[in-house]
């Protein structure tokens, strides 16, 4: 693993936009079409701000795919991922070749877990961007995470400590008001990614980072796999560098 510390959060996010960028570009240059996957929540703020003004990208060769939804929730809701990716990423950069949403709120969870993980299962991934939760999740694979199946996407339980993010993030406005589920991408299908780039900002992720860097990879620490990825990029600032800092 790659790991780069930064000053700020916002630089963080300069850089690894610009990081994914490149990768992405190279993957053009090499294909007609490719796919990428993106990543929501707080700490893909700055990361995102920077991706969308990146020059020289053709952004209607690139296939999007996103890592989760909330189960239940609509997608015009404030915390809805769709919501999100909508405003902040496909709207910006303008048409894509395809953005293939889940579909949280679908009727049959079962048919909607088949048909995003169809759309996946055959497509090589260049750039996955990707963040870690404060419970060491990445996605929506909380602990003890599901470290094994080849599933691309599965339907995942949410722990306390993720659902509280949730609200301390100022997504939801209680706990009780985070759904309980979601549509999750696993963490096998994020590890084929050629290329991951991994942007963890902020000291209420210290831990995670710390997790990510020394703990054995097992189901408690999710975010441990990603060691075990030849090409992926740990991109921090100070604060949630601070533990391994320290060391």
């Amino acid at each position: 693993m790659n790991i780069e510390i930064f000053d700020t959060g916002e630089n963080m996010g300069q850089h690894a936009a610009m990081q994914g960028a490149i990768y992405i570009r190279e993957a053009l240059k090499r294909n007609e079409s490719i796919s990428i996957i993106v990543a929501t929540g707080a700490s893909q703020f700055s990361m995102l701000n920077s991706l969308v003004i990146e020059k020289d990208i053709d952004w209607s060769k690139v296939e999007v795919f996103h890592l989760d939804e909330y189960v239940g929730i609509s997608a015009d809701h404030k915390a809805s991922f769709r919501r999100y990716l909508k405003e902040r990423f496909e709207q910006k950069v303008g048409c894509v070749k395809a953005f293939h949403y889940i579909e949280g709120d679908a009727e049959d969870l079962n048919k909607e877990v088949e048909r995003i993980s169809s759309l996946i299962r055959e497509k090589e991934i260049a750039v996955a961007f990707i963040g870690i939760g404060e419970n060491g999740h990445i996605a929506f694979n909380d602990p003890p995470a599901d470290l094994t199946t080849d599933d691309p996407y599965l339907v995942v339980d949410l722990d306390t400590p993720c659902r509280a993010q949730q609200v301390g993030e100022g997504w939801f406005s209680s706990i009780e008001e985070v759904p309980s589920q979601a549509i999750s991408m696993s963490i096998r299908q994020i590890l084929k990614s050629k290329v991951i780039i991994c942007s963890v900002p902020d000291e209420r992720k210290a831990d995670a980072v710390h997790m990510a860097l020394n703990s054995p990879v097992i189901p408690r620490y999710p975010c441990a796999s990603l060691r075990e990825h030849k090409n992926c990029y740990l991109f921090t600032d100070r604060m949630s560098a601070g533990k391994i800092l320290r060391k």
